[in-house]
């Protein structure tokens, strides 16, 4: 399956990654778990669970748009777990809205 994920900091300012083949569930799960913790994400969610969709979204916010554009290989990682754990060819995390469409 080809991949297209898509991060938006806002209307100038987007990341485009496109590849093959996304990283297995179970280790994108955990990478996105180490990368909240280290980068100290905060979510209130009315029933206390955190969803997947919450976290790609913070490690995107606290990690910022920085980080995006100077660590091309971190900014890879996430495109290829956000892949992986929501199994979508088309993904748009757009940041600045705290959305992600498909």
């Amino acid at each position: 399956m080809q991949h297209h994920v898509i991060v938006a900091f806002g209307k100038d300012s987007e990341f485009e990654f496109k590849f093959a083949s996304g990283a297995a569930v179970e280790e994108a799960r955990q990478w996105f778990e180490r990368e909240f913790v280290s980068l100290e994400c905060d979510v209130a969610t009315p029933t206390g669970k955190i969803l997947a969709v919450d976290r790609i979204l913070c490690v995107a916010k606290y990690a910022g748009e920085a980080r995006f554009r100077e660590q091309q290989t971190w900014a890879e990682q996430f495109a290829r777990n956000t892949a992986a754990i929501l199994g979508r060819e088309l993904i748009r995390v757009d940041v600045g809205n705290y959305s992600i469409g498909y």
